[in-house]
């Protein structure tokens, strides 16, 4: 027969066992419960970012025509009081590709470049803003500056009237 010292030692293992079984089952439900959090987060998630984001591309705005126009490269071709055809060999050019934009001026002689400068745009109807990201060291205090200007654009002559700088240029279509 059994000693209630033995009887004592299998009651007490029993009852540690029972408590390792109960947190077994309580990490597992937690664990569970973890699990199912992190899946409605993640799909409450993918929801709003699926409501937030356009449906597709016709839902999209369209560029404005004057956006579109403007895409291209320009040749100089002086201010709104004094235009000029731009001189067969170039040599001072404005380049936009729909977010960038920079300006080359060479010498139409020796084609060394006299400055060089561009960034980024933005166009919110006839108001142009650039933002000079990059330029060489003659104009290089101008990096960081943002210049505001209202354009047009009829045929192939684009001008820019500076808003707050002296910058007021007529530019003519690359041919």
């Amino acid at each position: 027969m059994l000693e209630p010292k033995d009887l004592l030692l299998a009651n007490e293992h029993l009852r540690w066992s029972n408590r390792c079984w109960k947190a077994l089952a309580l990490a597992e439900c937690t664990l569970l419960l973890l699990v199912m959090l992190f899946g409605f987060v993640t799909a409450y998630t993918a929801r709003m970012r699926a409501e937030a984001a356009p449906q597709d591309k016709a839902a999209e705005p369209s560029k404005s025509q004057l956006a579109k126009d403007v895409i291209g490269t320009w040749a100089f071709a002086g201010t709104p009081d004094d235009v000029k055809e731009p001189p067969e060999g170039g040599g001072h050019y404005k380049y936009f590709t729909g977010k960038h934009w920079c300006v080359t001026k060479a010498n139409t002689e020796t084609g060394k470049v006299e400055y060089h400068l561009g960034g980024t745009y933005t166009l919110d109807g006839d108001n142009l803003e650039e933002t000079i990201k990059y330029a060489t060291e003659t104009i290089a205090g101008q990096i960081g500056q943002t210049f505001k200007y209202k354009i047009k654009v009829e045929g192939n002559t684009y001008t820019q009237t500076g808003v707050g700088n002296p910058y007021n240029e007529v530019w003519k279509r690359a041919k």
